[in-house]
């Protein structure tokens, strides 16, 4: 499918209110629209849904997929199954990939093996009413993720780090469909819009004209010579394609990627933050 590279970046701005969908850009935490319980991906892993982490409104230059999928939804591993390695029950993950699945599904492990999924979806099913979780699977011997009960929001906050929670006005309600609402707003310069993120000196592809959001003073790296691009100073953590700023190494990717915090779903990134490619459907983090 051919499809233009955009042409610009934006940032991403958690809101202190529910979500109204007419104005926004989609939300963070509650629960994914437009999908039946069944097609809601199960962690291999633990036979538990996985946690919806935020569901995003693209803008017109970032639907690559075709005009009708307007939207991609984000699932993790729950925090409190997220420690130190995922164990492997093969009767359990074969349980979980043999069922019925999304036609527009992605799934993604990270280097610990937990994992990960992204669903496309189309504009009906974005203006859909919100999804009902699935039942975990009868072989779950996990304990039951706490955001089952309470919703991704109040489970995040519950155990959030105090910077964390300066992120939320009030407490969220306990309640699997509180949301924050995105909002959306196009950079005012970010010379690596329609750019892939790629680190010069380990890259495996071709080079994008990507460059850091940062330089060194008369090309010398060292602490003291560190400095930021002008351009780079008022963008926001949570973004839209454009310059990357990852907690360690540059994962390269596509253009049409997403990066985010922890809060923005609630995940345990060890302090750190990730990244979504939705082109290439490749997803990464790093603890900060």
């Amino acid at each position: 499918m051919a499809f233009a590279l955009p042409s610009r970046a934006y940032d991403l701005q958690m809101l202190d209110r529910p979500t109204e969908r007419a104005r926004d850009h989609g939300w963070v935490y509650g629960l994914p629209p437009g999908i039946t319980s069944e097609q809601w991906p199960l962690d291999p892993v633990t036979g538990y849904p996985l946690m919806h982490g935020f569901t995003l409104l693209l803008p017109d230059d970032y639907r690559l997929h075709g005009d009708d999928i307007v939207a991609v939804s984000f699932f993790a591993t729950a925090p409190d199954h997220n420690d130190g390695g995922a164990p492997d029950d093969p009767e359990i993950r074969e349980a979980v990939l043999a069922r019925p699945a999304h036609p527009r599904l992605s799934r993604m492990t990270d280097i610990l093996d937990y994992e990960y999924a992204a669903l496309l979806l189309t504009k009906a099913e974005y203006d859909g009413a919100f999804a009902t979780p699935p039942a975990p699977l009868a072989l779950a011997t996990a304990d039951r993720p706490r955001w089952l009960d309470v919703g991704g929001a109040c489970a995040f906050f519950e155990t959030a780090a105090p910077y964390a929670r300066k992120m939320f006005a009030a407490p969220p309600r306990a309640d699997l469909a509180e949301t924050r609402a995105i909002g959306l707003t196009p950079r005012a310069a970010d010379p690596n819009a329609g750019k892939g993120p790629q680190d010069e000196h380990v890259r495996q592809n071709p080079p994008t004209g990507y460059q850091p959001y940062y330089y060194y003073v008369g090309g010398v790296p060292s602490r003291d010579n560190f400095r930021l691009h002008d351009w780079s100073k008022d963008h926001a953590h949570n973004h839209l394609g454009g310059t990357m700023r990852p907690c360690q190494a540059v994962p390269e990717m596509s253009p049409f990627y997403i990066e985010f915090e922890e809060y923005f779903g609630g995940y345990n990134f060890g302090g750190g933050n990730a990244q979504l490619d939705f082109k290439e459907m490749k997803f990464d983090w790093a603890c900060g």
